[in-house]
């Protein structure tokens, strides 16, 4: 620990990974942290329900990119070992067409190769020289921007990223990139999917996120044994243990700046900072919590941005196996466009979806009593979809309907336990802009010095950290935010002079 912050009270507002990280970062550097989260336990999205013998992971469920866990750990002399057990997959998931095929994606690129090359001649050969190009990518852009922190349009004009011009080029769509390699649109599925843990589609994502596959096929896809929230309870652990102070049921009301220090109102009680870092959703922060007229950024600006899909989630305790998927499988339309569109288009409900079945009881006999399994469904749906109930139970029975009839797999006479999620459940839990799930997505638009920074335009003392700011969206970036905000509270701090607290 450094100290740098030493002196310092710092407030962060929100429970999620993102302010878990900077909690933790926070107070190794010295910092009087305090945080507030709404809820009853840490986590934001990344929740978990228990019922019946049954275990949840509400949100992120795919354990990616493992050496940003390890960076995150390492910083705090430990390693994800000490906290949880960690099983690599195999398959990596398995993919279910709606025309009757189907495939698993092996843990081993050269087993992979050999399925792409069964179906289109020369494509073995052609995910070779795809995935050598994203996983260049991938050290390029990592190490030169997502690391290093270059998250304003001044840091892309330093001379050892204008060397790194490999790394910026691929500004046209992944699906024009990805037809470059492959002609048969199954195969083109197989790399583009990952798209969508970035919130967006292989129409609008830059083909820079082609890095995307790097992460998927040659890094591999992992599960902690117990499930993700066992990440988020060694974050809590972590984040304590540095002296961070953590208040759950804490509800944060009002953030307001005077240039001498911030005040936060939560849960009735005003409660003086010398900073702030806002975990909550940006837009939120900006529109919500600071008083009005406080940032330099207009109200018009949220509006305007593309934001990732919202989801209809079914989290169901089925009794009896589910021999027919993997830990993570996908049910695909061979054309799955006319979905994307219903999401960032012409916003509908989905007449072909696309979406995704998670059983993490395949790996883990933990999350689900003896002779039963534990399954959830995710479903991309259009932000600000108008949603009743009718048309839930509606779009739940037309899903399970299709799950039986796609991948034969018919749960709807086993299920013990059911919970469901929407966009209102989104949008009114966790205050984000319109129900997304995830934030803003990952378009041209919305890449690097394009997405919002940590720090509020015309706010001194606030900040921003989470999946709406930069790098981005999933955990491994939200990490990752908490560390670079922290470098930009230092960065301030070392300009004005630490400031006595106000504790």
């Amino acid at each position: 620990m450094s100290g740098e912050l030493s002196g310092q009270s710092i407030g962060v507002v929100g429970g999620g990974i993102g302010g878990l990280s900077a909690a933790s970062y926070l107070a190794a550097e010295g910092a009087d942290v305090t945080l507030y989260e709404q809820h009853e336990n840490v986590g934001g999205v990344a929740g978990r329900i228990e019922a019946d013998g049954f275990r949840f992971d509400t949100g992120p469920s795919w354990y990616l990119m493992p050496e940003l866990f390890e960076r995150f750990f390492a910083h705090f002399d430990s390693e994800p070992s000490d906290w949880y057990e960690l099983v690599r997959l195999d398959p990596n998931y398995r993919v279910i067409w709606t025309d009757g095929d189907r495939a698993d994606i092996p843990a081993d690129p050269e087993q992979a190769k050999a399925v792409f090359e069964s179906r289109e001649p020369g494509a073995g050969y052609a995910l070779e020289q795809y995935l050598e190009q994203a996983a260049e990518t991938y050290e390029l852009g990592m190490e030169r921007f997502v690391m290093a922190n270059r998250s304003r349009i001044r840091d892309y004009v330093a001379l050892d990223v204008m060397r790194s011009g490999r790394a910026i080029k691929f500004l046209g769509t992944m699906d024009e990139h990805v037809s470059s390699y492959f002609e048969n649109p199954k195969l083109k599925q197989l790399v583009e999917y990952t798209l969508v843990f970035l919130g967006g589609s292989p129409y609008n994502t830059p083909a820079l996120y082609t890095l995307m596959s790097h992460v998927d096929y040659n890094l591999g896809v992992y599960y902690p044994i117990g499930g993700m929230m066992t990440v988020v309870d060694a974050m809590e652990s972590v984040a304590t243990l540095q002296g961070a102070t953590i208040h759950t049921n804490t509800p944060v009301t009002a953030i307001v700046p005077d240039g001498e220090g911030v005040t936060v109102t939560a849960d009735g009680t005003a409660h003086r900072h010398d900073r702030v870092i806002s975990n909550a959703p940006p837009a939120y922060t900006e529109q919500k919590l600071l008083p009005d007229g406080t940032t330099d950024r207009k109200a018009s600006y949220w509006d305007e941005r593309t934001l990732s899909p919202s989801a209809f989630m079914l989290y169901l305790g089925v009794e009896g196996e589910i021999e027919e998927l993997e830990h993570h499988s996908l049910v695909l339309p061979t054309d799955w466009k006319p979905h994307f569109d219903a999401i960032f288009e012409e916003p509908a409900w989905p007449e072909r979806p696309s979406y995704y079945v998670n059983v993490p009881s395949q790996t883990d006999p933990t999350v689900a009593p003896d002779g039963c399994e534990t399954a959830v469904v995710l479903v991309p749906l259009a932000p600000g979809l108008d949603e009743t109930e009718a048309k839930r139970d509606e779009f739940r029975n037309q899903i399970l309907s299709d799950l039986a009839t796609q991948a034969g797999v018919d749960l709807r006479d086993r299920i013990r336990f059911e919970e469901r999620a929407c966009v209102s459940t989104y949008q009114n839990r966790f205050n984000k802009q319109q129900g997304t799930a995830l934030g803003l997505a990952h378009t041209i638009k919305q890449t690097g010095p394009l997405r919002p920074g940590h720090r509020i335009p015309g706010v001194e003392r606030v900040y921003l950290t989470g999946g709406s700011a930069n790098p981005g969206i999933g955990v491994p970036m939200c990490l990752l935010s908490g560390e670079h905000v922290t470098e930009a509270v230092i960065e301030d701090s070392s300009k004005s002079g630490l400031l006595p607290s106000f504790r």
